[in-house]
């Protein structure tokens, strides 16, 4: 059997853009670039779509209103909030049955030490600054529904929660060294 040839402008590494097109009418989404799974070579990059609407940090990065050391301070918080608590957990069926007697699993070293780093950004943030990093981060709150939650309804207040919590922020970044101290500082003096 003949071998068949190919047109010589034919090219095995043609690139095809996978992203969807078509979109649901209330969709909140944005670019962004992430490591490519399928990629021979470590760091190689490509875009992907992440939805934003349920998710205010994202929202805030990708507005570029915030820096990449404020956004990677929040999400160590949420990721050391998801670590620490201990919510409602599933039934596990590999586990024995026992009558009504549901023992308590112990606490990870992990848990522990997320818990130990959730108690000094409380210190360092205070009481309203950890609330209103809470409020945002965790309950997914706009800066319209923490002032109506705290009974202030007027935009003054709602730059101050949006000012305070950037600079709520920039402690996080700090406290888990996305950030230097003379960075921060820097920063402080221009804003």
């Amino acid at each position: 059997m003949a071998r068949v040839r190919r047109n010589k402008s034919y090219k095995l590494a043609k690139i095809y853009d996978r992203r969807s097109r078509e979109l649901p009418f209330n969709a909140d989404v944005t670019e962004v670039e992430v490591d490519n799974p399928l990629a021979l070579d470590s760091g190689e990059k490509i875009l992907a779509v992440r939805s934003i609407r349920g998710d205010p940090l994202g929202r805030l990065h990708a507005h570029h209103q915030i820096d990449e050391a404020q956004y990677l301070g929040g999400r160590a918080f949420q990721n050391d909030w998801e670590r620490a608590e201990r919510g409602p957990q599933a039934m596990d069926p590999t586990r024995e049955y026992v009558d009504g007697a549901r023992t308590r699993e112990p606490v990870t070293e992990r848990q522990r030490q997320a818990v130990l780093r959730l108690n000094r950004v409380e210190r360092e943030l205070g009481t309203d600054g950890a609330a209103l990093v809470h409020d945002v981060l965790i309950l997914g709150l706009t800066m319209d529904q923490i002032a109506v939650r705290r009974a202030v309804r007027t935009q003054r207040w709602n730059d101050y929660f949006a000012r305070r919590f950037r600079e709520c922020l920039d402690r996080l970044a700090l406290v888990y060294g996305f950030a230097t101290a003379t960075g921060a500082q820097r920063a402080e003096r221009r804003g």
